[in-house]
């Protein structure tokens, strides 16, 4: 039996400054087949300089130089990307890229997103709401194309109050608001419900809430702030949102958490995932 197809996603908060910080070490060890970056806030030069000749590098940049940022780095050349997405008059560069692969005799589509953090009362709220509803649009589409599609990134939002330590906190923040939440809701079906991540909604799979059941986290990311890492007070933000077909391959889920603060490459955590295709 061929080894499991291993996808990551991690928000590296600046690549070059990520590198600097031990990222090359953790990317040699893992055996990570397709990679899906957020915030790379970096040329295109940049990224595959650091990342080396074995990889093919896809690359959206932000209109806004330094900001934002996403990519798709594999193996295995892409048949094809794209990264269009919402409505035409709204900018979303450097936040959504796809990329199908064939493994096998399967089409795997792989997405890395970066959701905007969004502001209460701020137009980067509306931004965000756009970008959820663009989302909610398009990925029936994905399901369409493929039985085997991957949404991961940095969505910046809770699901549930399992998705955040202080959760009653933040329940009028963004990151936790009910209207942000909704779209959850839609993507994978209402917590509480019969159907909730097993085909509610638009059908899709929250492989890390279906592979950890129902406990606290496995948090992706903490403030920078205090003693948010070493106490664990974190949020689950990131996230593999899986088609089905895909989600019933997999074999493995981890969350990896540096073993400790000044070890850290990134205020986020990569997740990593084995895909038995």
């Amino acid at each position: 039996m061929a080894r499991p197809l291993r996808i990551a996603s991690v928000n590296v908060n600046g690549v070059r400054a990520a590198y600097r910080k031990g990222m090359g070490d953790w990317l040699d060890a893992r055996g990570v087949d397709i990679l899906a970056l957020q915030e790379v806030r970096a040329s295109t030069d940049d990224l595959t300089g650091l990342l080396g000749d074995e990889w093919d590098v896809l690359h959206d940049a932000a209109t806004a130089k330094g900001r934002a940022g996403v990519a798709i780095a594999s193996r295995n050349r892409a048949t094809i990307h794209r990264v269009e997405f919402g409505p035409d008059d709204f900018d979303s560069a450097g936040r959504w890229i796809e990329a199908d692969y064939e493994v096998g005799d399967k089409i795997v589509t792989v997405v890395s997103t970066y959701v905007p953090t969004g502001g209460v009362g701020t137009p980067k709220q509306d931004d965000k709401y756009t970008f959820l509803a663009g989302m909610a649009e398009r990925l029936p589409a994905l399901a369409a194309h493929t039985d085997y599609a991957v949404v991961m990134g940095d969505l910046n939002v809770g699901h549930r109050t399992l998705d955040i330590k202080n959760w009653k906190g933040n329940l009028k923040n963004a990151g936790f608001l009910p209207e942000e939440r909704a779209y959850f809701d839609q993507f994978l079906g209402a917590e509480g419900a019969d159907d909730y991540n097993a085909g509610g909604g638009l059908g899709w799979v929250d492989v890390g809430r279906r592979f950890a059941g129902d406990v606290a986290g496995p948090y992706t990311w903490w403030s920078q702030r205090g003693k948010a890492f070493d106490t664990d007070t974190g949020w689950r933000i990131d996230y593999h949102l899986a088609t089905p077909a895909l989600a019933a391959t997999v074999t493995d889920y981890a969350v990896d958490r540096a073993a400790a603060y000044d070890e850290r490459w990134s205020d986020h955590a990569p997740v990593v995932v084995d895909y038995a295709l």
